[in-house]
Parts: structure tokens; C-alpha cells; sequence
């Protein structure tokens, strides 16, 4: 096994990166930074990094450093589910109305049970529509349900696959009905403590020397967006309760899964990220530990839908989609796309060479992220790129151009 690190920091880059710093409008087309992290079931085989973490402070971005991974938490949430699955605590196929403590229903399909299979695998009839983020604190996940532009009015749960964020806080609810536990030292005591990442869903449960090394989320004209807490933790690092208050000691399980993000929150590394690549390379173990047996692997990475004209919307619905019309999501299991999907439709290749690699994808607050393993060859990468919003399209698949170019190494 090799283990190559590169870091670079051109005296040029540093220049351009502080004027925008101190001019804050300029559009600047490169991304702020960039990491990649390539591996296989034994380590790391090699590390590229490049750009800052923190323009104001000309921090240089290191594999070690967290970020907002975006949607690739998705991923990272299933891993917690499967390990609560094997332990006897929840079912992927079981009505979760019961585990939630309240009836959760289409309302045109009243009598079709919700399972967290669906909510995992985006098929329970969900939209993003009515918002997914916005909840207090002290608010109640239960009274966004009622809204019906939660639901695909259109196609019932089980069937139709739609990219629905929405699912995921209602997944930690399920987990915190549960145990009984807060949705982010939950996913710490089952993921990322026992992988040894220092990472967490939106700041409380990480380091001190985590959040000090946050990678800041940027703009198109990279002005922050987000994690711009100046070597500190966020003074909040939830959506504050009703009346602005901040004290954590309010949540309730499972009144709003949604407080510590979920679908996008989770803070973690490039190494992290690639630590739980080779776990899954592993058939769920890791330098000796087991973290997930084989056969929750293979649930995790089992297709549970596959693109057909008509059965889908194919992309994030309030995202701009490939300019060519070609999906951007073919095939998906627990949380996990399946890549190379070999119909003309589909546009889910950013390595272009046709390997069905599974994983996930990310885009939020100007990031570009992924996570991707080839199972057969016992191989993977995770990366992330910052300060890419209006990122070029890609040049052979409805991916961008920068997550071509990162998951291709180029």
C-alpha cells in the first residue's frame, strides 16, 4: 500500500484568495478548495488537497479538516439505522407510526404503512415542498406533515421515487423515539466514536479542535455562507426555538429530528469520509473493528429502485437538473446511489468508464462532495469541493464539471 499526501498552496492562489477576502465581490470561477481522498480496504492510497479552509484567516485546507459533506450524511444516517436494525431496536419494513408515537400517512393513501425502507429510499410520497429545515427548536416535526405540499399529491408511497430531504428528519425521529437519545450523540455513539472520526451533525457533538479546523462554506463570489465561526463553535448550532433561545436542554425525542440536520448536517473530513468508505469496502469492518455485519451491507447497497421513464423524478427537484434531460439519479438502495446506470437516459457517470460504484452525492451552501467505492475492485474516493454554487456542467454526465474532475483525479 502507498500513502501519497499532497498540499498545495501556490503564493498566487494565496494572493487572489485574500483580495477576495478583503474586496468580497469579484466572481471567482475556481473553486476555494478542493480535497480528494482515494483509498482502498487497507488505508489511504493517496491525498490531494488544495485551496483554504477559511479565506479571512489564509487557513490551508488539510484531509483533516470537517466540513458540511451535504447530502452524502444521508449515507452516514443509514449506516445508524442498520446498526439499530441489527440490534433489535427498529425494522426497515415496520409501520414507523408506531416508533414515531403519532400516524404517519399519505393523506390520499391512509391505508398504505410508511416503512423506513421508503423514507431511506425516497418512495414514501414525499416532496420537499412545504420545507424540511424551518422547525424551532421547540417546534413539532408532526405539524409539517399536515401541509400537504409534503406529499406527491399525485403518486402513492411505495412506488414512485422522489428525492425528498423531508424523509430524513422523520428517519432521526423514528431513531430518537427509539432510544430515547439526541439525534446527533445518537449518530456518534453508533457511527462515528466507534470508527474514531471526530465528526458530528451540526457542531454540539464535536471537538473543540474539530471546530476550530471547520472548513467554511462559500458563495460564487465567495462571501461565507456557512461554519464562518472564526475558530469557534456556531453560538447556536440548531435552528433557534420560537422566541430565539438556544438551550438544548428544551429537545424532546422525536418531536423534530430535523434540529441537527439529518439530510446534510453531518461535519466530518476528507479521512473521515474515506474511513467510512473502507468500512463499507470491508462488508462493514474496519482496521479489526466491525462496525455493520455483511448482511446489513448488502441491504445498505441493494438497488431498491431503478430509473424508468415515468417512474420518477430523477433529480432534487429544487435543483437545476443536466441541460441535456439526462437523470441524475438512476439507481438507489438505503441511501446509497448506484452509479454507470446503463441506459441512455442516465447521465450518473462522473468517472465516465461505466463502474457501478455505490455511494452518494452532495450539493449544498456552495459544496460539491462524494463519496464512491468500487466494491469489486476494493477501491474508492471521497471528495469535496468549496465555493462552486453555479459549477460548470459536466462534460459527459449530468454531474459538474468539478465532480468529474474529482472523481476522476484529474
Amino acid at each position: 500500500m502507498t500513502h501519497v499526501a499532497v498540499a498545495t498552496m501556490p503564493s498566487r492562489w494565496l494572493l487572489a484568495a485574500l483580495l477576495v477576502a478583503s474586496a468580497g465581490s469579484a466572481h471567482a470561477a475556481d473553486p476555494v478548495a478542493t480535497a480528494r481522498v482515494a483509498f482502498d480496504r487497507d488505508g489511504i492510497v493517496s491525498t490531494h488537497v488544495d485551496g483554504l479552509a477559511d479565506i479571512a484567516a489564509a487557513r490551508t485546507i488539510t484531509a483533516d479538516d470537517p466540513v458540511r459533506i451535504a447530502s452524502v450524511s444521508k449515507l452516514v444516517v443509514a449506516i445508524g439505522v442498520l446498526r439499530l436494525v441489527e440490534d433489535g431496536t427498529l425494522d426497515l419494513d415496520a409501520d414507523v407510526s408506531g416508533a414515531l408515537g403519532w400516524t404517519l400517512r399519505h393523506p390520499r393513501w391512509p391505508d398504505v404503512p410508511i416503512t423506513l425502507r421508503m423514507l431511506l429510499s425516497h418512495t414514501a410520497g414525499l416532496t420537499d415542498r412545504a420545507g424540511y429545515w424551518q422547525i424551532p427548536l421547540d417546534g413539532s416535526l408532526r405539524e409539517l406533515l399536515d401541509d400537504p405540499r409534503a406529499w406527491n399529491d399525485s403518486q402513492a408511497p411505495g412506488g414512485f421515487w422522489q428525492y425528498a430531504n423531508l424523509g430524513f428528519p422523520l428517519v432521526a425521529s423514528v431513531m430518537e423515539r427509539a432510544t430515547g437519545e439526541r439525534f446527533d450523540l445518537l449518530m456518534n455513539r453508533l457511527v462515528l466514536r466507534p470508527l474514531a472520526i471526530d465528526g458530528c451533525f451540526n457542531w454540539a457533538a464535536c471537538s473543540d479542535d474539530a471546530a476550530a479546523r471547520a472548513v467554511v462554506l462559500y458563495d460564487a463570489q465567495h462571501q461565507p455562507t456557512l461554519d464562518d465561526h472564526r475558530g469557534n463553535r456556531p453560538a447556536c448550532p440548531v435552528r433557534p426555538a420560537s422566541d430565539g433561545s438556544c438551550d438544548l436542554s428544551r429537545w424532546k425525542a422525536g418531536d423534530n429530528g430535523g434540529s441537527f440536520s439529518p439530510q446534510g448536517g453531518l461535519r466530518i473530513s476528507g479521512n473521515g469520509l474515506a474511513k467510512i468508505g473502507r468500512m463499507l469496502l470491508g462488508d462493514g469492518e474496519v482496521d479489526g473493528m466491525r462496525l455493520l455485519s455483511p448482511t446489513s451491507i448488502r441491504a445498505l447497497t441493494t438497488i431498491e429502485w431503478t430509473y424508468a421513464p415515468g417512474n420518477a423524478m430523477p433529480f432534487e427537484e429544487d435543483e437545476p437538473h443536466d441541460a441535456t434531460g439526462k437523470a441524475f439519479f438512476c439507481r438507489y438502495g438505503l441511501a446509497t446511489q448506484t452509479l454507470a446506470t446503463p441506459r441512455p437516459e442516465c447521465g450518473d457517470d462522473p468517472f465516465g468508464d461505466g463502474i457501478a460504484r455505490v455511494g452518494h452525492a452532495g450539493n449544498a451552501y456552495g459544496l460539491r462532495s462524494g463519496l464512491w467505492i468500487d466494491r469489486e475492485a476494493g477501491t474508492g474516493v471521497a471528495y469535496f469541493a468549496t465555493g462552486v454554487p453555479d459549477a460548470t456542467p459536466g462534460r459527459h454526465s449530468a454531474f459538474t464539471a468539478i465532480e468529474e474532475t474529482l472523481a476522476r483525479g484529474e
